[in-house]
């Protein structure tokens, strides 16, 4: 079995179900080019990881799953350099959209820009009713770097992602699920934890057996195409 050792993201594995937990409440979890790195060996650890058939991945505390990327580093990038961050991003989030195992984004409070798109980047989304979701890139002159112009618009089609991108504004978890961009979404006061995750009410996929269930369709599928 892996060892998961890191800097910015907490990882403990139970059952077979690993919980990742982006680890920077202080600045509400913010994406630094360290929290990326350290993602992209997590999950190409965990693909080949036999003890790990699926993933939670949430953030630590209740204010935030993800405010965005870290905007101080994101001031002292140039056009050439901001451009290879960006793909760097691309490049760690599609590794974990292309995963051979079900990822489930467990979100409260915030979800803006990269958390956002790392939220995406997940094959399904759990949601307190607390939490928010935005790509407000646009606000400061940018645009989501990290593939979140296609994930959305696959997501809620492309009139409603267009909306989201171009106004920068967010929405509240109730219209998220409305749209399609979460997929179970929990009542007032109750904050999106691993166990949260892993209860027959809400999980369809809470037991070792349907864990394997899901890894085998996703495959499958995957040697079909």
């Amino acid at each position: 079995m892996e060892t998961y050792q890191f800097r910015w993201l907490g990882v403990t594995v139970e059952g077979k179900i690993a919980v990742v937990r982006l680890n920077r409440p202080d600045v509400l979890n913010a994406l630094n080019r360290e929290m990326l790195a350290e993602l992209d060996a997590c999950f190409t650890a965990m693909a080949s990881d036999e003890e790990v058939a699926g993933i939670i991945l949430t953030g630590t505390g209740e204010k935030a799953f993800a405010a965005g990327a870290d905007i101080r580093q994101l001031a002292e990038l140039s056009g050439v350099s901001g451009l290879e961050y960006s793909r760097a991003g691309q490049a760690v989030f599609e590794r974990i959209a292309s995963m051979a195992k079900p990822v489930i984004a467990a979100v409260n409070g915030y979800c803006l820009g990269g958390g956002c798109e790392l939220a995406l980047a997940c094959h399904f989304r759990f949601a307190s009713e607390n939490a928010r979701f935005g790509q407000p890139e646009a606000k400061l002159g940018l645009i989501p770097g990290y593939g979140g112009t296609q994930r959305l618009a696959r997501l809620v089609g492309q009139g409603r992602a267009m909306e989201l991108i171009l106004t920068g504004e967010p929405v509240s978890a109730a219209e998220a699920e409305r749209i399609g961009l979460v997929n179970f979404l929990e009542g007032i006061g109750v904050d999106i934890d691993a166990n949260m995750v892993a209860t027959p009410r809400t999980n369809p996929y809470v037991n070792t057996a349907g864990w394997d269930e899901e890894v085998a369709r996703i495959n499958a599928k995957k040697a079909a195409a």
